[in-house]
């Protein structure tokens, strides 16, 4: 049902809206996958907590009400670059209905442990 679908937008490197839809209890990076949207580099680990290329950055309205973060994902956001007082990784904060229509940005550069080339320069 609608009610369950909750309104995501993505604010992408280039600044680039990109909007898509997720159930509750799909995380962030289930809705990037899940819907195909052009985020460079995005979820490289798939969610197993090994890589911080799902770091989003959140309103401080949203972040406020986000689940308490792990340890494990606290050490991830360690390595991710730009990092905010309102970042978390997507591949950890699942949908619910008061996050209907919030908007993420997506850093300018990712930092992914497993490459040593920079994402961000794609010339």
């Amino acid at each position: 049902s609608s009610e369950d679908k909750i309104t995501v937008h993505f604010i992408n490197r280039d600044g680039d809206k990109l909007t898509a839809e997720g159930k509750v209890g799909d995380s962030l990076l289930d809705v990037v996958v899940d819907k195909n949207l052009d985020i460079d580099g995005f979820g490289a680990c798939e969610g197993t907590l090994a890589c911080s290329t799902c770091h989003l950055i959140f309103e401080d309205h949203i972040f406020e009400k986000l689940d308490a973060i792990t340890d494990e994902e606290m050490d991830m956001l360690d390595l991710a670059y730009g990092l905010t007082e309102t970042s978390r990784l997507g591949c950890q904060i699942c949908l619910k209905k008061c996050m209907n229509n919030m908007t993420v940005r997506v850093p300018e550069a990712v930092a992914d442990a497993r490459q040593s080339i920079d994402m961000s320069k794609n010339s």
